[in-house]
Protein backbone atom coordinates (compact mmCIF):
# COMPACT_ATOMS: atom_id res chain seq x y z
CA UNK A 1 0.00 0.00 0.00
CA UNK A 2 2.93 2.34 0.44
CA UNK A 3 4.63 4.33 -2.26
CA UNK A 4 6.96 2.25 -4.40
CA UNK A 5 5.58 -1.04 -3.04
CA UNK A 6 5.90 -3.94 -5.46
CA UNK A 7 2.52 -5.61 -5.99
CA UNK A 8 4.01 -8.86 -7.25
CA UNK A 9 3.09 -8.28 -10.89
CA UNK A 10 5.73 -5.72 -11.77
CA UNK A 11 3.47 -2.76 -11.06
CA UNK A 12 4.38 -0.06 -8.61
CA UNK A 13 1.97 1.17 -5.93
CA UNK A 14 2.64 4.73 -7.00
CA UNK A 15 1.58 4.26 -10.64
CA UNK A 16 -1.91 5.80 -10.24
CA UNK A 17 -5.41 4.42 -9.92
CA UNK A 18 -6.58 0.93 -10.74
CA UNK A 19 -9.12 -0.18 -13.32
CA UNK A 20 -11.96 -2.23 -11.80
CA UNK A 21 -13.78 -4.82 -13.92
CA UNK A 22 -16.26 -7.45 -12.66
CA UNK A 23 -18.70 -9.84 -14.31
CA UNK A 24 -21.53 -11.72 -12.55
CA UNK A 25 -19.71 -11.02 -9.27
CA UNK A 26 -21.30 -12.52 -6.16
CA UNK A 27 -20.69 -13.50 -2.56
CA UNK A 28 -22.75 -15.99 -0.55
CA UNK A 29 -22.60 -16.04 3.23
CA UNK A 30 -24.41 -17.84 6.09
CA UNK A 31 -27.56 -15.74 5.53
CA UNK A 32 -27.62 -16.25 1.79
CA UNK A 33 -26.33 -14.00 -0.96
CA UNK A 34 -24.76 -10.77 0.28
CA UNK A 35 -24.72 -9.60 -3.35
CA UNK A 36 -25.00 -11.32 -6.71
CA UNK A 37 -24.85 -10.59 -10.42
CA UNK A 38 -22.73 -7.47 -10.07
CA UNK A 39 -21.05 -5.95 -13.10
CA UNK A 40 -18.40 -3.20 -13.03
CA UNK A 41 -16.36 -1.61 -15.79
CA UNK A 42 -14.43 1.42 -14.53
CA UNK A 43 -11.15 2.92 -15.77
CA UNK A 44 -8.23 3.92 -13.53
CA UNK A 45 -8.96 7.05 -11.51
CA UNK A 46 -12.73 6.59 -11.65
CA UNK A 47 -15.19 7.58 -8.94
CA UNK A 48 -17.27 4.42 -8.52
CA UNK A 49 -20.51 4.77 -6.52
CA UNK A 50 -21.80 1.52 -4.99
CA UNK A 51 -25.44 2.51 -4.73
CA UNK A 52 -28.34 0.77 -3.05
CA UNK A 53 -30.50 0.66 0.06
CA UNK A 54 -28.89 -0.27 3.36
CA UNK A 55 -28.76 -4.03 3.80
CA UNK A 56 -28.39 -4.74 0.06
CA UNK A 57 -24.78 -5.93 0.29
CA UNK A 58 -23.04 -2.63 -0.44
CA UNK A 59 -20.39 -3.02 2.28
CA UNK A 60 -19.72 -6.65 1.34
CA UNK A 61 -19.18 -5.62 -2.28
CA UNK A 62 -16.81 -2.85 -1.20
CA UNK A 63 -14.80 -5.31 0.88
CA UNK A 64 -14.74 -7.91 -1.90
CA UNK A 65 -13.48 -5.47 -4.54
CA UNK A 66 -10.70 -4.28 -2.21
CA UNK A 67 -9.53 -7.83 -1.49
CA UNK A 68 -10.93 -8.08 2.04
CA UNK A 69 -13.68 -10.63 1.36
CA UNK A 70 -13.54 -13.71 -0.83
CA UNK A 71 -16.17 -13.81 -3.60
CA UNK A 72 -17.93 -17.08 -4.36
CA UNK A 73 -19.21 -16.42 -7.88
CA UNK A 74 -18.19 -14.63 -11.06
CA UNK A 75 -14.95 -12.85 -11.90
CA UNK A 76 -13.28 -9.55 -11.05
CA UNK A 77 -10.00 -7.94 -12.07
CA UNK A 78 -8.61 -4.98 -10.10
CA UNK A 79 -5.60 -3.31 -11.67
CA UNK A 80 -4.77 -6.47 -13.59
CA UNK A 81 -5.05 -8.60 -10.43
CA UNK A 82 -7.61 -11.43 -10.53
CA UNK A 83 -9.96 -11.90 -7.59
CA UNK A 84 -10.05 -14.01 -5.50
CA UNK A 85 -6.66 -15.41 -6.59
CA UNK A 86 -4.74 -12.16 -5.96
CA UNK A 87 -6.61 -10.83 -2.91
CA UNK A 88 -3.42 -10.19 -0.93
CA UNK A 89 -1.92 -8.18 -3.78
CA UNK A 90 -5.09 -6.07 -4.08
CA UNK A 91 -5.00 -5.37 -0.34
CA UNK A 92 -1.44 -4.09 -0.65
CA UNK A 93 -2.46 -1.38 -3.12
CA UNK A 94 -5.81 -0.44 -1.57
CA UNK A 95 -7.06 1.16 1.63
CA UNK A 96 -10.36 1.51 3.47
CA UNK A 97 -11.97 4.47 5.20
CA UNK A 98 -15.09 4.90 7.32
CA UNK A 99 -16.02 1.19 7.32
CA UNK A 100 -17.92 0.23 10.51
CA UNK A 101 -16.25 -2.62 12.36
CA UNK A 102 -13.11 -2.36 10.21
CA UNK A 103 -11.69 1.18 10.38
CA UNK A 104 -13.47 2.51 13.49
CA UNK A 105 -11.81 5.49 15.13
CA UNK A 106 -11.07 5.30 18.86
CA UNK A 107 -13.18 8.06 20.46
CA UNK A 108 -10.72 8.39 23.35
CA UNK A 109 -7.71 9.10 21.13
CA UNK A 110 -6.91 12.49 19.68
CA UNK A 111 -6.58 13.39 16.02
CA UNK A 112 -2.81 13.68 16.44
CA UNK A 113 -2.54 10.29 18.14
CA UNK A 114 -4.46 8.60 15.33
CA UNK A 115 -2.26 10.19 12.68
CA UNK A 116 0.97 9.37 14.51
CA UNK A 117 -0.06 5.76 15.05
CA UNK A 118 -1.03 5.27 11.41
CA UNK A 119 2.21 6.82 10.16
CA UNK A 120 4.26 4.53 12.41
CA UNK A 121 2.35 1.45 11.24
CA UNK A 122 2.76 2.51 7.63
CA UNK A 123 6.52 2.85 8.03
CA UNK A 124 6.85 -0.36 10.03
CA UNK A 125 4.90 -2.67 7.74
CA UNK A 126 5.34 -1.18 4.27
CA UNK A 127 8.63 0.71 4.43
CA UNK A 128 11.66 -0.70 2.66
CA UNK A 129 14.78 -1.72 4.57
CA UNK A 130 16.57 1.25 3.04
CA UNK A 131 13.89 3.59 4.44
CA UNK A 132 14.10 2.07 7.91
CA UNK A 133 17.89 2.56 7.95
CA UNK A 134 17.74 6.25 7.10
CA UNK A 135 18.64 8.78 9.85
CA UNK A 136 15.84 9.38 12.34
CA UNK A 137 15.58 13.06 11.41
CA UNK A 138 14.97 12.20 7.76
CA UNK A 139 12.42 9.55 8.65
CA UNK A 140 10.49 11.97 10.88
CA UNK A 141 10.53 14.67 8.22
CA UNK A 142 9.22 12.24 5.62
CA UNK A 143 6.53 11.07 8.06
CA UNK A 144 5.35 14.63 8.72
CA UNK A 145 5.25 15.36 5.00
CA UNK A 146 3.23 12.21 4.31
CA UNK A 147 0.72 13.08 7.06
CA UNK A 148 0.41 16.70 5.90
CA UNK A 149 -0.24 15.62 2.33
CA UNK A 150 -2.91 13.14 3.46
CA UNK A 151 -4.62 15.80 5.57
CA UNK A 152 -4.60 18.26 2.69
CA UNK A 153 -6.03 15.67 0.31
CA UNK A 154 -8.78 14.82 2.84
CA UNK A 155 -9.54 18.49 3.45
CA UNK A 156 -8.96 18.30 7.20
CA UNK A 157 -7.44 21.41 8.76
CA UNK A 158 -6.10 20.58 12.23
CA UNK A 159 -5.81 24.27 13.10
CA UNK A 160 -9.58 24.65 12.60
CA UNK A 161 -10.42 21.94 15.15
CA UNK A 162 -11.41 22.99 18.71
CA UNK A 163 -8.10 21.84 20.21
CA UNK A 164 -6.08 21.34 17.06
CA UNK A 165 -4.32 17.97 16.92
CA UNK A 166 -5.25 17.43 20.58
CA UNK A 167 -8.95 17.30 19.71
CA UNK A 168 -10.43 13.95 20.78
CA UNK A 169 -12.28 11.94 18.14
CA UNK A 170 -15.41 12.04 20.31
CA UNK A 171 -15.48 15.82 19.86
CA UNK A 172 -15.34 15.76 16.08
CA UNK A 173 -18.34 16.55 13.91
CA UNK A 174 -19.49 13.71 11.66
CA UNK A 175 -17.96 15.25 8.56
CA UNK A 176 -14.67 15.92 10.38
CA UNK A 177 -14.52 12.27 11.51
CA UNK A 178 -15.07 11.15 7.92
CA UNK A 179 -12.25 13.42 6.75
CA UNK A 180 -9.94 12.02 9.44
CA UNK A 181 -10.73 8.45 8.39
CA UNK A 182 -9.95 9.40 4.78
CA UNK A 183 -6.68 11.04 5.82
CA UNK A 184 -5.61 7.92 7.72
CA UNK A 185 -6.29 5.78 4.64
CA UNK A 186 -4.46 8.21 2.34
CA UNK A 187 -1.26 8.11 4.41
CA UNK A 188 -0.52 4.85 2.62
CA UNK A 189 -1.00 6.49 -0.79
CA UNK A 190 -3.33 3.76 -2.05
CA UNK A 191 -4.17 3.29 -5.71
CA UNK A 192 -7.68 2.12 -4.76
CA UNK A 193 -9.63 3.75 -1.91
CA UNK A 194 -12.82 2.21 -0.50
CA UNK A 195 -15.18 4.43 1.53
CA UNK A 196 -18.29 3.14 3.29
CA UNK A 197 -21.43 5.03 4.38
CA UNK A 198 -20.40 8.06 2.35
CA UNK A 199 -23.67 9.95 2.70
CA UNK A 200 -25.07 8.52 5.95
CA UNK A 201 -26.59 11.18 8.24
CA UNK A 202 -25.12 14.10 6.33
CA UNK A 203 -26.96 17.21 5.18
CA UNK A 204 -27.35 17.89 1.48
CA UNK A 205 -24.57 20.48 1.66
CA UNK A 206 -22.27 18.07 3.51
CA UNK A 207 -22.97 15.31 0.99
CA UNK A 208 -22.10 17.64 -1.86
CA UNK A 209 -18.88 18.52 -0.02
CA UNK A 210 -17.94 14.85 0.42
CA UNK A 211 -18.63 13.98 -3.21
CA UNK A 212 -16.57 16.97 -4.34
CA UNK A 213 -13.72 15.74 -2.14
CA UNK A 214 -13.90 12.16 -3.42
CA UNK A 215 -14.13 13.47 -6.97
CA UNK A 216 -10.93 15.46 -6.44
CA UNK A 217 -9.16 12.34 -5.15
CA UNK A 218 -10.25 10.44 -8.25
CA UNK A 219 -9.20 13.31 -10.50
CA UNK A 220 -5.76 13.20 -8.86
CA UNK A 221 -5.44 9.56 -9.94
CA UNK A 222 -6.77 7.40 -7.10
CA UNK A 223 -9.62 5.07 -8.01
CA UNK A 224 -12.39 5.61 -5.44
CA UNK A 225 -15.09 3.09 -4.45
CA UNK A 226 -17.79 4.80 -2.39
CA UNK A 227 -20.87 3.22 -0.80
CA UNK A 228 -23.91 5.49 -0.88
CA UNK A 229 -27.69 5.72 -1.00
CA UNK A 230 -27.72 8.04 -4.00
CA UNK A 231 -24.89 8.37 -6.51
CA UNK A 232 -23.70 11.76 -7.70
CA UNK A 233 -23.69 12.82 -11.34
CA UNK A 234 -20.63 11.73 -13.25
CA UNK A 235 -19.86 8.66 -11.14
CA UNK A 236 -19.63 5.11 -12.44
CA UNK A 237 -22.72 3.66 -10.75
CA UNK A 238 -22.87 0.06 -9.51
CA UNK A 239 -26.24 -0.87 -8.03
CA UNK A 240 -26.65 -3.62 -5.47
CA UNK A 241 -30.41 -3.57 -6.05
CA UNK A 242 -32.88 -4.68 -3.39
CA UNK A 243 -32.08 -5.76 0.15
CA UNK A 244 -31.91 -9.51 0.94
CA UNK A 245 -35.26 -11.18 0.22
CA UNK A 246 -35.90 -8.93 -2.79
CA UNK A 247 -35.07 -9.33 -6.44
CA UNK A 248 -31.49 -10.05 -7.59
CA UNK A 249 -29.21 -7.07 -7.94
CA UNK A 250 -29.67 -5.00 -11.09
CA UNK A 251 -26.36 -3.37 -12.00
CA UNK A 252 -27.49 -0.40 -14.06
CA UNK A 253 -25.59 2.82 -14.71
CA UNK A 254 -28.46 5.14 -13.77
CA UNK A 255 -28.75 6.69 -10.32
CA UNK A 256 -31.92 5.75 -8.38
CA UNK A 257 -33.84 7.89 -5.87
CA UNK A 258 -32.45 7.93 -2.36
CA UNK A 259 -34.12 5.87 0.34
CA UNK A 260 -36.53 8.22 2.09
CA UNK A 261 -36.48 6.41 5.45
CA UNK A 262 -35.51 8.40 8.54
CA UNK A 263 -31.93 8.49 9.83
CA UNK A 264 -32.52 6.08 12.72
CA UNK A 265 -33.86 3.42 10.35
CA UNK A 266 -30.98 4.02 7.94
CA UNK A 267 -28.47 3.66 10.75
CA UNK A 268 -30.04 0.40 11.95
CA UNK A 269 -30.01 -0.99 8.41
CA UNK A 270 -26.36 -0.01 8.09
CA UNK A 271 -25.59 -1.88 11.32
CA UNK A 272 -27.41 -4.94 9.96
CA UNK A 273 -25.38 -4.75 6.76
CA UNK A 274 -22.16 -4.57 8.76
CA UNK A 275 -23.21 -7.70 10.67
CA UNK A 276 -23.99 -9.47 7.40
CA UNK A 277 -20.58 -8.49 6.07
CA UNK A 278 -18.96 -9.88 9.22
CA UNK A 279 -20.90 -13.13 8.81
CA UNK A 280 -19.80 -13.39 5.18
CA UNK A 281 -16.19 -12.74 6.21
CA UNK A 282 -16.41 -15.58 8.71
CA UNK A 283 -17.91 -17.87 6.08
CA UNK A 284 -15.61 -17.14 3.16
CA UNK A 285 -12.43 -16.36 5.09
CA UNK A 286 -9.67 -13.89 4.26
CA UNK A 287 -7.03 -14.66 1.68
Amino acid sequence: MGEGKDTGDGKDAGDGGLAVVARDFGLEGPRGWAFRGIGVDAPPGALIAIEGPSGSGRTSLLLALTGRMKPTEGTAVVGGLDLPKRMAAVRRVSALAHVPGVTDLDPALTVGEHLHERALLQRRFTGSVRTLLRPRRERLAEQRLRVDRALTAAGLDRAALPKGSRTAVRDLERLEALRLSLALALIGRPRLLGVDDTDLKLSDAERAEVWSLLGSLAAAGTTVLAVCSEAPEGAVVVSTGAAPGGAPADTTTEATPENTGDEDTESEDSDDEAKEAADALAETGRS
